[in-house]
């Protein structure tokens, strides 16, 4: 008996028993994130690659006639990778600003809560979910682009393909985020997707190069983080930028280790999740 006393008496209030990384823990709220998504994968991952197809077929016929051609290569094959990760970032926004949202929303967002889990490792669920989407709506949007006629999708540069892949998945994994911490309804994290994550999408340069805007305009388009994701990503397409890559890959990184440390900041304070 005074042995079981001595256990208990021998961790303070608040210190953590589980030394290290919970690995079981943090695999747990992985596995239950993406199986959550991926119930409805016709929704969460096959209906954004269709809705980013016929963006492409309605561009394409639009604006893509008559052999035009943009930074050198044709229209189609230009836009082709912007669609790509702008479909992987929006999924990436919708998972990341879903899960702590409804968790408040319906009240058990005790589940997240009390899990033996590290605020990092709370982190790293959620937003590993988040990125394994946009991952898979982008195989699935590059998979259907092969059999799209008119249109390469070749990747010339695998590197900077998975690269700024990731940091643009991280980029708006880590918005969403913020997005459901800060929300009370789902009308707030749709005024940010409209508001925000919509309008920095279309006006990244997605179905245009900044080269062609006025000079005023181009140094707005350089101050949108989207723009270098998608110019970058391009680039391991193309083999060619209308951004200085080397900029876009450190600036990004950068950018995803400051968000990182205000989810991380938030989280710990339990701003908006614990009463």
């Amino acid at each position: 008996m005074n042995d079981q006393a001595n256990q208990w008496v021998r961790f303070a209030p608040g210190e953590p028993v589980l030394k290290g990384v919970n690995w079981g823990g943090l695999k747990t709220l992985y596995i239950k994130e993406v199986r959550r998504f991926f119930k409805v994968q016709m929704q969460t991952v096959w209906a954004p690659a269709i809705t980013t197809l016929l963006y492409l077929a309605i561009f394409t016929v639009a604006l893509g006639r008559a052999g035009r051609t943009v930074m050198g290569v044709p229209f189609a094959d230009f836009i082709a990778p912007g669609l790509i990760v702008m479909a992987m970032m929006q999924n990436a926004f919708a998972n990341a600003s879903f899960s702590l949202l409804v968790g408040k929303i319906q009240g058990n967002i005790v589940d997240y809560l009390m899990p033996p889990l590290s605020t990092g490792e709370l982190i790293a669920g959620l937003v590993g979910a988040a990125v394994t989407r946009a991952f898979l709506v982008g195989l699935a949007v590059w998979l259907v682009m092969l059999l799209w006629p008119g249109v390469s999708v070749g990747l010339m540069h695998p590197a900077l393909v998975l690269w700024f892949g990731l940091m643009g998945a991280l980029l708006l994994s880590f918005l969403g985020l913020l997005t459901s911490l800060w929300a009370d309804k789902f009308d707030h994290a749709a005024a940010v997707t409209n508001f925000v994550v919509t309008p920095l999408s279309l006006l990244s340069g997605t179905f245009y190069s900044v080269k062609q805007l006025a000079p005023t305009f181009r140094a707005i388009s350089h101050a949108n983080p989207f723009f270098y994701v998608i110019s970058g990503f391009r680039a391991g397409f193309l083999g060619t930028s209308d951004s200085p890559l080397w900029v876009g890959a450190v600036g990004l990184l950068v950018l995803n280790l400051i968000l990182w440390a205000i989810c991380y900041a938030l989280l710990k304070s339990g701003w908006k999740i614990k009463a």
